[in-house]
């Protein structure tokens, strides 16, 4: 894929990952100090499959996305999303598989999201069961419809972007 296709391809997963705090508000679960936006973490998803610096790209989105949105405390945890992405695309650009990928990167992302949660002053047990526990979840979810809809990308669009599950 040539450079001006994955600055398309990455400005557009930017939108998107600053659009969904936006527009699809309605999709949020809100459970104590954890909340979960189905399908925010897709993009960044997507963008890992392009390169670290476009998932890095895409992260920041998201967090300036949650930022207009959701506050400072959801924002600080979205914006965790760029080194989850950078970790994730470097995995991806060392051959590392999809699901692979997905899983390595759970615990990195839950861990990040608990740990930048600490100065808002929630509780230990809150930290980790709510917010590590839930985030990780959540990742997997959102691991899932990203891949679902590369598939459907593929079929539709002759677009390749996985190499191997």
């Amino acid at each position: 894929m040539n450079n001006i296709k994955k600055m398309t391809y990455t400005a557009l997963l930017t939108a998107l990952a600053v659009v969904i705090p936006l527009a699809f508000g309605f999709l949020a679960i809100q459970l104590g100090p954890f909340s979960a936006t189905l399908a925010s973490h897709v993009p960044l998803f997507i963008a890992m499959l392009l390169s670290p610096i476009a998932a890095a790209t895409v992260g920041i989105g998201s967090g300036i996305g949650f930022l207009i949105t959701k506050g400072s405390y959801i924002a600080a945890r979205a914006f965790m999303h760029t080194f989850v992405g950078i970790f994730g695309g470097w995995l991806i650009k060392k051959g590392v598989s999809y699901r692979n990928m997905v899983i390595l990167t759970a615990p990195l992302h839950g861990v990040l999201e608990a740990l930048i949660v600490i100065p808002f002053g929630i509780t230990l047990d809150k930290i980790i069961v709510t917010v590590g526990i839930g985030t990780v979840l959540h990742h997997f979810v959102d691991g899932l419809i990203a891949f679902s809809i590369v598939q459907v990308l593929y079929k539709a669009l002759n677009l390749s972007l996985i190499k191997e599950i």
